[in-house]
């Protein structure tokens, strides 16, 4: 079926501000805001000539099923790149959508759509959006690639419910290589390490590079396991929804113009973006081999090895920070400035983050860790960017993330006068903690039912056995509708984080805590410019 897409408002060429966009009735009164780049399905039984275009709006929901319309200068046939940084709770999920319109199989890789998942949470959040997102307009879920960034439950744990169904698929499934095996724990459950070389610098002893590799270990037969992760694997084989499994690395991917790219996305592959991978590093041994180097216990190995993306699109870089930590961010830094070891003098790190920064500095940073301070400000520094966006959870009980040390940080680090710090869980919205009285009122209203509900009306009048019976009939609806309140999640508004772009424009948007539909986003708009610098472009309400 025919679909356009959200224009970006405010101008022809985009130069004006940001401004609200909305989808109205057929009398032209406003119904919803819609934000730039959302998917539109144009009605094939409507003229979509003149000043209107008309939408089929959640078509396949009877109940929210609507005709509605919208100006036709307010829809474009191209949509931006989007980002979206799901409110997972405590762990990492986000969505890359390309911004290619075609989703057909038969057309040429560099003309489709392209999805990709970077990492999927704990639970069943990502499930539930990817269901909700794509069901709506795609004949089937086959994604481009899926990539766990390490292997920690609240990054890999959402893929479980994912890739128990041949319903969603993924031609890759991208990984560091410092994997969970199915036997062991902590280090000798990622395949022990190595004796401690000459200058004590020990590495693991197995990294899993190939597909083939993958496979074997994790063959759910040859190989069954209880771990989690080893568990993931072996029902992706079993279900065969992944076309390979590979390592991304700084020496696995594509190699050209002397970096290591996501394959299929080196310069020139696409339409003017590339992913770049920036970590793990990976080091050689003697006899050639790769390996990976110990950063202390398996935690801080796993979470030091992640994979580590640079995504850029016209003048617009986005860096994905997995959970890297003090160790590795101090590794990653003098490998990139070409240095040894970590300079002693001020002068000397400040030299090694210019040099650093050609390749690591973004205009927005996926946070390391959930906003843990076991991070470099000398890493911060490097990156710079305008916006941070920080994926925490309430239930984060051990660590508290995000840390009110780490946001200090962070604005301080960030580039111009009012860097922007976007958290899914403070931009989340919780309902009202009114549950205590509604309680109260529920037990009220079961001791009046078991006692055998009214008997007398408002008045004060007794009342007939007909009316008894009525009266706990309504008493025993409103009794219902409290257990249903009390049934309800306490978000009351998600803090999904949403990143678009065309590479000269960008707005981070988030939903409001209002319900009114005609009022539902807040964002930040900015104008990119080929020399690095971004103008926050000034918001004007619609």
């Amino acid at each position: 079926m025919e679909h356009v897409f959200v224009a970006l408002p405010g101008g022809a060429d985009g130069a004006g501000s940001y401004e609200k966009t909305f989808l109205r009735d057929a009398d032209g009164k406003k119904v919803r805001e819609v934000l730039w780049g959302d998917w539109l399905t144009l009605a094939p039984d409507m003229p979509q000539t003149g000043e209107w275009r008309w939408i089929r709006w959640a078509w396949k929901d009877e109940a929210k099923r609507r005709l509605l319309k919208i100006r036709a200068r307010e829809v474009a046939d191209r949509r931006p790149l989007e980002m979206i940084f799901l409110d997972v709770g405590i762990g990492d999920g986000s969505i890359l959508i390309t911004p290619e319109r075609a989703t057909d199989p038969a057309l040429p890789p560099g003309q489709q759509e392209r999805v990709i998942i970077v990492d999927a949470g704990k639970g069943r959040a990502m499930r539930d959006f990817l269901d909700a997102r794509f069901g709506t307009y795609r004949a089937g879920m086959a994604f481009h690639a899926a990539v766990i960034s390490h292997a920690d439950l609240d990054h890999y744990g959402g893929f479980r419910s994912i890739l128990s169904t041949k319903d969603i698929s993924f031609e890759h499934l991208y990984h560091n290589g410092a994997l969970e095996l199915p036997t062991g724990d902590e280090l000798d459950g990622m395949g022990g390490v190595t004796a401690p070389d000459a200058d004590g610098i020990r590495y693991l002893a197995q990294i899993v590079e190939s597909d083939a590799a993958a496979r074997a270990i994790y063959d759910p037969v040859a190989n069954p396991s209880g771990r989690a992760f080893a568990k993931l694997i072996a029902t992706a084989i079993e279900k065969d929804n992944v076309g390979s499994f590979a390592m991304l690395s700084t020496e696995h991917g594509s190699f050209a113009q002397g970096a290591r790219w996501m394959p299929g996305f080196a310069p020139g592959e696409r339409d003017g973006y590339t992913i770049e991978v920036l970590g793990p590093w990976v080091e050689r041994d003697a006899a050639g081999r790769a390996r990976l180097r110990v950063f202390g216990d398996a935690a801080k190995t796993k979470n030091g090895h992640s994979v580590i993306l640079r995504l850029r699109f016209g003048e617009f870089s986005i860096l994905f920070g997995g959970d890297l930590n003090t160790e590795s961010e101090q590794f990653l830094l003098t490998r990139y400035a070409g240095l040894g070891a970590w300079p002693a003098d001020p002068a000397g790190r400040d030299a090694m983050v210019a040099a650093a920064r050609a390749r690591f500095r973004s205009d927005v940073m996926k946070a390391c860790h959930h906003g843990a301070s076991d991070v470099t400000d000398e890493f911060l520094s490097a990156v710079n960017p305008a916006a941070f966006v920080i994926s925490s959870g309430d239930d984060d009980v051990n660590y508290v993330h995000p840390r009110p040390d780490l946001l200090g940080r962070l604005g301080k680090a960030g580039r111009g006068a009012a860097p922007v710090l976007l958290s899914t869980e403070l931009q989340r919205s919780t309902r009202e903690v009114e549950d205590a009285a509604l309680v109260r009122r529920l037990k009220r209203n079961i001791d009046l039912l078991a006692a055998g509900g009214p008997d007398k009306d408002l008045n004060g009048a007794p009342l007939s056995d007909a009316g008894r019976k009525e009266a706990r009939d309504v008493l025993a609806k409103a009794m219902n509708a409290d257990v249903d309140t009390l049934g309800l999640p306490n978000v009351s508004v998600d803090g999904a984080i949403y990143v678009k772009t065309d590479g000269k424009r960008l707005i981070a948007a988030f939903r409001k805590e209002t319900q009114d539909p005609n009022n539902k986003w807040f964002w930040y708009s900015y104008a990119l410019k080929a020399d690095q610098t971004m103008d926050l472009v000034p918001r004007r309400e619609a």
